[in-house]
């Protein structure tokens, strides 16, 4: 009888926790943008995700070079801002009908590059580093691309760790504990990445952005969506808002990223939704594959009418490269930027 007590008390802990994308969901504040243009003071409006704001203050030792206005938009006074500075954390103290909330929020000077060059899994094929390596990434960086894309999967225990198959060395990711695979080495005897080593490896600078693919788990929609929650957890706590674009194939997991960030750009890899629907479910951009595009193609019209950002993957040869930037797409997705980067220049 005691063990059957015992079991009942410790299912009924268990059952009264809360989800992995439940837990994931305790920023109830956020703001719509994250990045200080260079030609506007505006940079975004302060949110609640549930309630009414009452008041905004402003904290933290950059709060000077901020301001709040009446309707909780936050601007910056670029005359307070030291110009060797990259980036401003900034505490926002929200009296809300919820509660009141503080929190910090990086605001970043927008020095990102914009010549349509994304890596396909970092820089990797003539530089010798591995896909999806941190060395990868910062050849991307050191090349001037203006994204860099990396593909994230969860361990047994729940640890986002980079790599673009469910299995690195016949070791399935889902089914196997961080403390293995952390063990496993690259080609360049690297540690395979954590995505928390990877995410800080990209904050030492401002130029490229971070496109974090979530990759739909084997095990199925519930740890695919337990996944998207902790990775969008991770990057809110390394205050990376500014620097991560998401994309995915599962859009479940579009979806929920859409819901539990709004400020996200988020875009999807499928190919089987139209523009349409992209834009009436608040996605940023659509990111096809050059077929897709190919056998319908009105959405790229369409994609730009409804102001959705358009990329195209995986595309390396001259020819199509030089097509698809006549056709003034957003972004490519490649394996050879360093040809892509000829191109644009």
């Amino acid at each position: 009888m005691r063990e059957y007590i015992l079991t009942t008390l410790f299912l009924i802990v268990c059952l009264s926790l809360p989800s992995p994308a439940q837990h994931n969901r305790e920023s109830p504040i956020y703001l719509t943008n994250y990045i200080i243009s260079r030609d506007a003071n505006a940079i975004g409006y302060v949110k609640l995700k549930k309630g009414e704001i009452r008041s905004v203050e402003l904290g933290g030792e950059h709060a000077e070079a901020f301001k709040i206005s009446r309707d909780y938009q936050l601007s910056v006074k670029q005359n307070k801002l030291n110009p060797q500075t990259k980036w401003f954390d900034v505490v926002l103290i929200v009296s809300g009908t919820a509660g009141d909330i503080t929190k910090t929020f990086r605001i970043v000077r927008d020095e990102f590059i914009h010549n349509k060059v994304i890596a396909h899994r970092g820089a990797w094929k003539n530089t010798g580093a591995p896909e999806n390596s941190i060395a990868a990434l910062k050849h991307a960086i050191d090349l001037g691309c203006e994204g860099s894309e990396f593909d994230v999967h969860m361990s047994s225990d729940s640890l986002p760790v980079i790599n673009h198959d469910p299995a690195i060395q016949g070791t399935s990711i889902a089914k196997t504990p961080s403390s293995r695979l952390l063990t496993l080495e690259l080609g360049n005897a690297e540690k395979l990445p954590t995505l928390e080593s990877y995410l800080l490896a990209g904050l030492s600078q401002n130029k490229t952005k971070l496109i974090l693919e979530i990759k739909p788990s084997e095990l199925g929609r519930d740890a695919s969506i337990a996944l998207s929650g902790k990775v969008v957890s991770l990057v809110e706590k390394l205050h990376m808002e500014a620097w991560v674009d998401y994309i995915s194939f599962d859009y479940d997991v579009c979806k929920e990223v859409i819901t539990i960030a709004p400020y996200a750009k988020v875009s999807y890899l499928k190919g089987d939704k139209s523009p349409a629907e992209l834009r009436a479910d608040k996605f940023y951009g659509l990111d096809y594959h050059y077929s897709i595009l190919e056998k319908n193609a009105g959405w790229l019209k369409e994609s730009k009418e409804l102001k959705l950002t358009i990329n195209v993957w995986t595309v390396n040869e001259r020819q199509m490269l030089e097509n698809l930037l006549k056709q003034e797409v957003d972004f490519i997705t490649t394996n050879e930027p360093e040809l892509l980067l000829s191109l644009v220049k």
